[in-house]
């Protein structure tokens, strides 16, 4: 938790007022034994009512003094935290946002929704509750230790006694609980990814008559965390009837050896009530400082881990910024070569090529050939294991992000669309695109005419991921929103696969009037065969690059390709 305190800083005098208050608020509770004292060995000893009467206001004005402090502590103490969960949350976005792909595939993405939520949510109850009661539970066991020793130091040896027994008993219980709730995090995060995993392929399930095995997989899961919590429970549950049995204990030794005391003189029955309140006072603090150990501990795992994230180092470093240069290709690749951080071999081996301005450029290979790897590392989405990659004459790793992307257009191979509007998904590129400009890109990307069949045309709802509209509208939609803005590169990434021959030709023309500066990733050889040049990878590795029908003398990876699609349209035929 000590590594977080500094999201605590916006609310330094928050952080002051509330254990003050609950400091001064146990200071009132503190006296309240003292004036019960009072009331039973002068008020009713002497027949005082009076006297009863003025000391029962001081303890009612005692009592409303309290729940004043304690208001005002709750008040700052509520502020604290959720302030603190918000500049949490914020940076860990932030971290979140600076990391590569590389770094997120490393914690995974069910892992990063359980650290900002659950975890932040259980590192914002524990500050929350050491505001509230971890300055007022020790300074009301030490005062009311003190406060019996100064009525009797010899009875007060019980409370010598029993205090430190206590005190070892939480601390004995909150370190061995401390493992499984770690555990339970870790556990949390297994069952995001398989409940992730069920919502996102729910139609696959269903389509392999699979719903049983997801269903016992997920309640394997379940039954992990049900074991893991049952192990910290017993533990945590042992925290009450031990403290409660040394208190008890305590209580009995006190009434005993008070009436000792009583009986020679040494102390009255109003000064043993009030020991007894002491008492009863540090047994229900000890109590509950134990269950406030206890958020403690699961707010100090969750708070480990969200340092986790915000310790992390991103694999890649943002560029200070760069002049883009107009007199050369606007992509070049020398000797470019990439390994993923958990893969053994390189991805992309020794690749090289250059896309002029208003080129069109193929990359096409067999699954698993390094198409998209080679597409993302344009964008810098990772960063190339060896050589350079250049845009605008330019090495990327010299731009900012922003200028980088701003000015590179790409449509992936999953069609992702956000919930809102047409308008507010098309208009992600160019903020304050007009609608002539929002038309024409979807004429361009042949999802003019279903839009305007919508009631709402551009107004038209979309839903999360765009499911209420089917695949091949979807992909329309999103090769649209890469039309707008008129980036200096447009990136396809196997983005028409859900498009019949006509309308994927159709589209190929219009980006063709365009004069666009593309690079079109395909499996599709009819997808890319009329491009400037076709480059073609076979595991990774350049097979040759040039056009449609030279490559068909050159390379027998390319032709190979051209045989299996020809041969499957003839047989569709």
């Amino acid at each position: 938790m000590l590594k977080l305190t500094g999201y605590l800083k916006n609310y330094k005098w928050q952080t002051i007022y509330a254990p003050l208050c609950k400091l001064i608020e146990a200071i009132f509770e503190l006296i309240v034994p003292i004036v019960a004292a009072k009331i039973l060995d002068v008020g009713v000893a002497n027949g005082d009512v009076g006297y009863i009467f003025k000391m029962g206001g001081v303890m009612v004005g005692l009592g409303v003094l309290g729940l004043g402090f304690s208001l005002i502590c709750q008040y700052n103490a509520t502020r604290v935290a959720q302030g603190f969960a918000r500049e949490l949350r914020t940076a860990l976005n932030d971290k979140v946002s600076a990391l590569s792909h590389a770094d997120l595939d490393a914690f995974g993405s069910s892992s990063m929704i359980t650290r900002i939520t659950n975890d932040v949510n259980q590192a914002q109850f524990a500050v929350a509750m050491v505001l509230r009661m971890l300055s007022r539970a020790p300074f009301l066991i030490v005062g009311a230790i003190i406060a019996a020793m100064l009525i009797d130091i010899k009875l007060s040896v019980v409370f010598l006694i029993a205090a430190p027994l206590v005190g070892v008993t939480v601390w004995l219980i909150s370190t061995r609980s401390l493992p499984y709730y770690r555990k339970n995090q870790k556990g949390l995060d297994g069952l995001n990814r398989i409940t992730g995993e069920n919502l996102v392929g729910v139609r696959v399930i269903r389509a392999f008559n699979r719903s049983d095995d997801e269903v016992e997989r997920f309640e394997n899961s379940t039954a992990q965390m049900l074991n893991i919590n049952l192990k910290a429970s017993k533990i945590a549950s042992l925290l009450n009837p031990l403290t409660s049995v040394i208190m008890n204990l305590a209580v009995v030794a006190l009434i005993y050896f008070g009436a000792v005391r009583i009986d020679t003189g040494w102390l009255t029955q109003g000064e043993l009530i009030a020991f007894i309140n002491y008492v009863t006072q540090t047994t229900l603090t000890i109590i509950f400082l134990g269950n406030v150990i206890s958020s403690v501990v699961k707010g100090s795992a969750s708070a480990g881990r969200i340092a986790e994230v915000l310790d992390a180092h991103p694999s890649m470093t943002e560029g200070a910024g760069a002049q883009c240069l107009y007199d050369c290709p606007v992509v070049e690749l020398k000797n470019v070569s990439f390994r993923y951080s958990r893969g053994g071999r390189n991805a992309i081996e020794n690749v090289s090529f250059a896309v002029e301005s208003g080129q069109s450029v193929g990359i096409i290979g067999g699954t698993g050939s390094g198409k998209s790897t080679l597409a993302g590392l344009i964008p810098r989405f990772y960063d190339a294991t060896e050589g350079e990659v250049l845009f605008m004459g330019v090495n990327v790793k010299d731009y900012t992000y922003r200028q980088l992307r701003s000015q590179i257009a790409i449509v992936p191979q999953r069609a992702v669309l956000f919930r809102g509007t047409i308008r507010s998904n098309l208009n992600w590129r160019k903020r304050d695109a007009d609608d002539d400009e929002l038309w024409q890109a979807l004429t361009a990307a042949q999802a003019a005419d279903f839009v305007r069949a919508l009631p709402m045309g551009l107004d038209s709802p979309v839903s999360k991921g765009g499911k209420n509209f089917s695949g091949g509208q979807r992909q329309r939609l999103t090769i649209a929103r890469s039309l707008v803005g008129q980036a200096q590169l447009l990136i396809l990434d196997d983005s028409a696969s859900a498009l019949d021959y006509i309308t994927e030709r159709r589209l190929r023309d219009a980006l063709k009037q365009q004069n666009r500066t593309m690079i079109i990733v395909s499996q599709r050889a009819a997808a890319i065969k009329e491009c400037d040049k076709i480059l073609v990878l076979d595991d990774g590795r350049p097979d040759g690059m040039d056009s449609h029908h030279a490559l068909l003398d050159s390379s027998p990876v390319y032709r190979e390709i051209i045989a299996s699609q020809t041969q499957e349209d003839t047989a569709n035929e």
